[in-house]
């Protein structure tokens, strides 16, 4: 089995600078730089899945209108708005998740800014109001919404295929 380190985890730095050496700054601020590039690549994943997730979801609500004009009511076309509910719950869990991972990258992002000069993150938050709606709402509560209001939506659609009248022409399915 691998291990990375079998001491006991002590905090984010690992060696102080008189161990490390003379390049420990440069060394830190480089981790830091990657660090911030890591925290806006999940930024740039949630924008993109959260893209992906409303074209999935506007082709549904497109096929499930498409397949009632063609083929008249009928109960089996409540899969299409059970299969939205699925999958916005999907979207939903996702934004959630990403939420979670950037919160943690900027929790470290604020440990590591303690050890350089600036903390401009950190001071960032503060000037925000730390997420104070009157201040600043930061975009993934809005965001959260989206698929819940889709999941209502498609709990709608899948009522009215369920307790719609079936059209005469396909009773026989």
């Amino acid at each position: 089995m691998f291990q990375v380190n079998a001491a006991p985890y002590t905090g984010l730095i690992s060696q102080t600078r008189e161990v490390y050496g003379s390049k420990f700054q440069d060394h830190l601020l480089e981790q830091y730089k990657l660090y911030v590039e890591s925290a806006q690549k999940i930024s740039e994943r949630r924008l993109n899945s959260s893209n992906f997730f409303l074209a999935i979801n506007s082709s549904l609500v497109a096929v499930f209108g498409i397949v009632l004009s063609s083929f008249g009511h009928h109960r089996w076309n409540a899969a299409i708005p059970l299969t939205g509910i699925f999958v916005s719950f999907v979207w939903l869990r996702l934004v959630k998740s990403y939420k979670d991972l950037n919160t943690t990258k900027f929790v470290v992002i604020h440990e590591l800014e303690t050890h350089l000069p600036a903390a401009l993150f950190r001071h960032e938050w503060y000037v925000c109001g730390h997420g104070d709606s009157k201040k600043y709402r930061p975009v993934t509560h809005t965001e959260q919404w989206i698929p819940v209001v889709f999941m209502a939506f498609y709990g709608i659609l899948a009522l009215y295929a369920l307790c719609a009248q079936a059209d005469p022409l396909i009773k026989h399915l």
